[in-house]
C-alpha cells in the first residue's frame, strides 16, 4: 500500500495523466457500474442528456482514468466509436486483488492472472459491452532523461 508521503513524491515528480482512453457504450449506465463493481473505478462524474449518458469520467484509484458514454444515432457523431472495440491496459500494484474482485463480479476472464517474461503480473477480462481491459504491474519503460 502507498503511504502518503510516497503519494506525494510521486505526484511532484511524475506528471499528471494526460491521456485519457475514451469510448462508447450501448447501455452506459450499466458498464458503469460493471466497471466500479468488477474492477474497482470511481465513479467521478456522470452527465446526464436526454436519458443518455453524454459524457462519464471514472477514475483508476492508483492514477488516470477512463471517459465513456452512449453510442449516439447520429451520423454527425464527432465520435463515433463502435461499442466493445476498446483495450485498455490499467496499471495496478495489485492485479491478485483487481482479479479476484472481477471474477467475484462474474467478468469474463480471458486470460488468466500469471507473470509474463517481462516480470509483468497480470490478467485480462472482457466487460459486458465486449472491451478488453488488462491489468498489471507493468508500469512502462523509463522516460529518457529523467
Amino acid at each position: 500500500m502507498t503511504t502518503t508521503q510516497d503519494t506525494t513524491t510521486v505526484r511532484e515528480t511524475v506528471p499528471p495523466p494526460q491521456v485519457w482512453p475514451a469510448f462508447r457504450a450501448t447501455d452506459a449506465r450499466a458498464l458503469i457500474r460493471f466497471l466500479v463493481d468488477a474492477f474497482g473505478f470511481e465513479e467521478t462524474a456522470v452527465y446526464d442528456e436526454g436519458g443518455q449518458v453524454a459524457h462519464a469520467q471514472l477514475d483508476w484509484p492508483e492514477g488516470g482514468g477512463v471517459m465513456l458514454g452512449s453510442v449516439r444515432d447520429d451520423p454527425d457523431d464527432p465520435w463515433p466509436a463502435q461499442p466493445g472495440s476498446a483495450a485498455c491496459y490499467v496499471v495496478t500494484g495489485d492485479p491478485a486483488a483487481v482479479h479476484t474482485r472481477a471474477v467475484a463480479a462474474g467478468a469474463e476472464i480471458v486470460r488468466a492472472l500469471s507473470t509474463t517474461e517481462y516480470g509483468s503480473r497480470e490478467f485480462s477480462a472482457r466487460d459486458p459491452e465486449g472491451n478488453r481491459w488488462s491489468f498489471g504491474t507493468y508500469r512502462g519503460e523509463p522516460r529518457r532523461g529523467r
